[in-house]
């Protein structure tokens, strides 16, 4: 009974001692909070006032361009620099202000943009990619571009990493700036004139040369089509239905889908006037039967 009590009273004892240990650290952990409370909320303060700040700044800078008409592709690559910029010079301000060291800081940040710069080589590619599009400008924002990492459409921006551009069909696609600026481009944009070509078929009982000058008096009517250099047609193939005639001509970039449509339906309305015809393929079956 006796080595009961005092087992007891041992254990009471402990609990005590853990009890009052929890008690200390509890409170130097609060004392430590409100030692840190007025550090956290000029933290968030200046959090809160940075981004008003960082905005109400790249606004300026953003007019600041316009006024003096900078090249819209090279304003927004700068203008995406300096928002990272602002940014990070924020988030280095809030962590020396909540007492973090910024020296150790930025070692620990340089570190991990080591690792992370080794697994995001694409990344990397594409932000060089972006500055090399820049430099030797093989497109701008506003050029109709044909890429053949298959990118074809406007180009609407020109970001750190990515190029934004909207397709015929009115979707946004983001391209690589890396396999962008190391692919063939086609850039539709920076010609003045373009030539158009397609084929229309005759029937070998047509007489060529009225259906060749059909086509041109339809060629030399479009205002749209250019005189220089010579309108071209002739005969492209001689098909297993049809003689193909070869068109070639010439028109300002601005209106090229808007005559070459034109004039195939033209083509079709005048080589009908004229007894001219499309034939479709067809095939002669011949059989041969046994007596």
């Amino acid at each position: 009974m006796l080595l009961s009590i005092k087992f007891i009273l041992l254990i009471l004892k402990k609990y005590n001692m853990h009890t009052e240990e929890i008690q200390n650290r509890i409170g130097k952990l609060l004392d430590l909070i409100v030692l840190k409370v007025p550090d956290f909320v000029a933290a968030i303060v200046i959090l809160i006032i940075g981004k008003y700040i960082i905005k109400f700044a790249l606004k300026l800078i953003q007019k600041r361009f316009e006024r003096r008409e900078l090249d819209r592709s090279v304003s927004g690559f700068i203008m995406s620099l300096i928002k990272f910029v602002f940014y990070a010079l924020l988030i280095l301000t809030v962590a020396s202000t909540l007492g973090i060291q910024t020296t150790s800081f930025i070692a620990a940040l340089s570190a991990f943009g080591l690792a992370v710069g080794m697994a995001l080589q694409g990344s990397l590619s594409n932000f060089a990619g972006g500055v090399l599009i820049l430099v030797f400008r093989p497109f701008e924002v506003g050029d109709y571009i044909d890429s053949a990492n298959g990118s074809v459409g406007t180009v609407e921006k020109i970001d750190l990493l990515y190029t934004k551009i909207i397709d015929d069909n009115g979707i946004c696609v983001f391209s690589p700036n890396g396999t962008l600026a190391n692919s063939v481009v086609r850039n539709f944009t920076k010609i003045k004139s373009r030539r158009f070509q397609f084929i229309i078929g005759i029937g070998y009982d047509d007489n060529i040369k009225d259906a060749k000058e059909t086509i041109l008096n339809v060629l030399r009517k479009e205002d749209t089509v250019e005189s220089t250099p010579e309108l071209e047609v002739f005969v492209g193939e001689l098909a297993d239905s049809s003689v193909n005639l070869t068109i070639r001509g010439w028109v300002k970039r601005e209106v090229y889908w808007a005559t070459v449509n034109t004039l195939r339906e033209k083509i079709k309305i005048a080589l009908d006037e004229k007894g001219i015809s499309i034939p479709y393929p067809h095939t002669e079956i011949l059989i041969k039967e046994d007596n």
